[in-house]
Parts: C-alpha cells; sequence; structure tokens
C-alpha cells in the first residue's frame, strides 16, 4: 500500500466518524446535543476535504477544476444520497415502506448514474 493510500484511509476514517457521530448528536433528540453535534459534523466535513486534498497533493495530481461537469457530478450525488436517505427514513421510521422502498430505488438509480457522468460510456 502506498503512502498516500494509506493516510488518505487514516484521514477518511477520522473524518466519517466524525461526520456519522456529528449526525448522530444532532438528529437523535434522546441526546439533546444539536449544537455539539452540528460543530463534530463540520468538523468531519473539514477533515473529508482535507484528506482530499491532502491525497491529490501527495500523488502529484493537479487540483480539481471546478467547472459545469464537476459541479453537475456533485449535484447529482448530492441528489441521490439524499434520495436514498429519504427512502430509508421512510421506511424505517415512518412506516411507509413501498414508498420508502419506490423512493431509495430512484435514489441508488441517481447514484449510479455518476458512473457514466463522470468516466463516460465507451
Amino acid at each position: 500500500m502506498k503512502k498516500s493510500n494509506f493516510v488518505a484511509l487514516i484521514l477518511g476514517t477520522i473524518g466519517v466518524v466524525f461526520f456519522a457521530l456529528g449526525m448522530c448528536m444532532a438528529l437523535l433528540p434522546e441526546w439533546g446535543m444539536l449544537n455539539q453535534g452540528i460543530v463534530c459534523g463540520i468538523v468531519g466535513l473539514a477533515v473529508l476535504l482535507a484528506t482530499v486534498l491532502i491525497w491529490r497533493k501527495m500523488e502529484g495530481k493537479a487540483p480539481i477544476k471546478l467547472n459545469a461537469k464537476t459541479v453537475g457530478a456533485v449535484v447529482v450525488g448530492v441528489l441521490g444520497a439524499l434520495l436514498l436517505g429519504v427512502g430509508m427514513c421512510l421506511s424505517m421510521v415512518f412506516g411507509k415502506m413501498l414508498l420508502g422502498i419506490v423512493i431509495g430505488l430512484v435514489g441508488i438509480v441517481v447514484l449510479l448514474m455518476l458512473i457514466p457522468l463522470t468516466r463516460g460510456v465507451r
């Protein structure tokens, strides 16, 4: 394993743990830790952003260019993740199983659209 991949693995794991813990702290009213959860989630996002920048620097890759394709891919990814999450919430929390499954599957299809969007079809 290359050193850059190992560093990305460690930083990515730390970032995801902070983000997930922050989401739990903020969204579970039983914990009563909304403000601390928001701070923890922001720290996790910052670590994840730093992970991408550090990994690209260690690999000698150019910085990410903000063009329409990059912004579109990010928007499609966020939309797909939100649809998948809403579907899961409808199924598991609100008891609307059929609607949750349909919305979740739409979210999965939107996420799968990222592959041809970013890599292209050959």
